[in-house]
């Protein structure tokens, strides 16, 4: 399958995370498998959360911001993944509210420019003690307000 990828507009909103596409990531036919597109979205967003102070340590009690749940994740595949190597994840948010949030992404290419995947995740923050949802932290929201994509 040599299907090639659609090009993506230049990102103007967002932030792109390289990640990086192992051998053991590729499934039986040579291609990206599907499980793998959330765990490096995953990493993805942990790499920029830790780089704005969000970061879980092994406690839930001081966890904070970290400290929430996904409630939908839908994912679309539009071109395979066929070799290893450099790539990135564009990251943005189409949804900042009180409790909850939405995000988008695109698996592509590393510069950007060629779409091999995309979705949206929907996350929910957490009281540790209650798991009942509970408020972004200001600084938490400072950080998510840089990444929200603006309306169309």
């Amino acid at each position: 399958m040599t299907a090639e990828a659609p090009i993506a507009p230049a990102l103007s909103y967002g932030r792109l995370i390289p990640v990086t596409v192992h051998f053991d990531d590729l499934d039986a036919l040579g291609m990206l498998h599907n499980a793998r597109y959330p765990l490096l979205v995953e990493r993805a967003w942990t790499e920029f959360w830790e780089a704005n102070g969000v970061r879980f340590e092994g406690d839930w009690a001081s966890a904070g911001d970290a400290c929430n749940v996904v409630k939908e994740l839908l994912i679309g595949y539009d071109a395979p993944v066929t070799r290893t190597g450099t790539y990135a994840v564009h990251l943005w948010l189409e949804r900042l509210g009180t409790t909850g949030l939405t995000y988008g992404f695109r698996f592509c290419s590393a510069d950007g420019g060629a779409t091999y995947a995309r979705g949206t995740r929907v996350l929910v923050r957490l009281d540790a003690a209650t798991l009942r949802p509970t408020p972004w932290s200001e600084g938490f929201r400072a950080a998510g307000r840089a990444l929200l994509r603006p309306a169309d």
